[in-house]
């Protein structure tokens, strides 16, 4: 058991590392209606909050399967994995997860899988990894920094125009086409490389802070992170796969940070309580899931985590 395990070094360096709290961490646990011998998966490993709740949960025949493309967070797990023989890791982002959970034959067999969407604290104050404009650090953004292309390439490449969708579509930003224009000159002067740069650039282009609560380039800053790693189009394709994976009366939990996320869980769910009929005549195909609950934090643990404020939970439970 995690608890139980000997301070090495290491372990003292991912303890540092789990200090960040976890959000809607009891309410997600309860959520998955935990069983001591069951099998789950974290979906959204990070450091390792939730799944360090969650083994302390499970008796010696409980199993966790954890996903991350991090290669940081993938290190975590390794070390967990040499005194935790219940846990065992998937190193890739959970679009792989029925492929994986069918390469190891438990297809049908999950007990509850949960989703922490987002991005995570460790990340957030990393500035090489380059999510956040607080510190200044390489242009990247990237889940995964060995794969796929960074935020750098993004604005180097992206069109005006897609530019434009992104900043309002997925950062609700109503200086949308300021600042894709801003960067489509910047850009034809001198590669955009550092957070700094674009943050300032942002700045500029839609006259300054002038009394805002938040940066001018927080909503850009999301936006380009979410098409940077397709992080809505990644939710959408996973969550059937949740489904097929889980046993009759598994469960499924989400949390989200983003009202786009939030909107994507909130539907599918949804139409998979309230099956539509393929056609006027025919009847409505059986419910998948019941029992669809939604969850936020409350004002004691927004003002202990200022991170939860935004965050819901959403849950149901698959049908037999």
């Amino acid at each position: 058991m995690l608890n139980s395990l000997p301070v090495s070094g290491f372990e003292r360096g991912f303890r540092v590392m789990l200090s960040h709290e976890s959000v809607l961490l009891d309410a997600s646990l309860d959520a998955l209606n935990i069983r001591g011998d069951g099998v789950y998966v974290d979906a959204t490993f990070g450091r390792g909050g939730h799944s360090k709740a969650l083994l302390e949960r499970l008796d010696d025949a409980g199993r966790l399967v954890v996903f991350d493309q991090d290669p940081e967070a993938q290190a975590v797990a390794q070390g967990w994995m040499r005194q935790e023989a219940r846990l065992a890791l998937e190193p890739f982002n959970f679009s792989h997860l029925y492929k994986s959970i069918e390469a190891r034959g438990l297809i049908g067999q999950i007990d509850g899988i949960l989703f922490d969407l987002g991005v995570s604290s460790p990340q957030l104050d990393d500035a090489q990894r380059g999510f956040s404009f607080g510190k200044d650090g390489p242009l990247d953004m990237r889940m995964n920094p060995l794969a796929g292309f960074s935020a750098a390439d993004w604005v180097a490449h992206t069109s005006y125009d897609d530019m434009r969708r992104v900043l309002r579509e997925y950062g609700e930003e109503n200086n949308a086409g300021r600042i894709a224009r801003a960067i489509e000159r910047a850009r034809e002067q001198a590669p955009i490389t550092t957070t700094l740069q674009l943050a300032e650039l942002i700045e500029r282009a839609v006259g300054g802070r002038r009394g805002k609560r938040i940066h001018p380039a927080t909503r850009s800053f999301q936006a380009i992170r979410i098409a940077v790693n397709r992080e809505l189009d990644v939710l959408a394709e996973v969550l059937p796969q949740a489904l097929d994976v889980l046993r009759p009366g598994g469960r499924l939990a989400v949390i989200s940070f983003h009202s786009l996320e939030d909107r994507i869980v909130k539907q599918f769910l949804r139409a998979q309580a309230r099956p539509p009929a393929p056609d006027p005549v025919s009847p409505a195909p059986p419910a998948r899931v019941r029992q669809v609950t939604r969850r936020l934090c409350d004002e004691a643990e927004a003002q202990r985590n200022p991170r939860a404020r935004s965050a819901v939970l959403r849950w149901a439970e698959k049908c037999a």
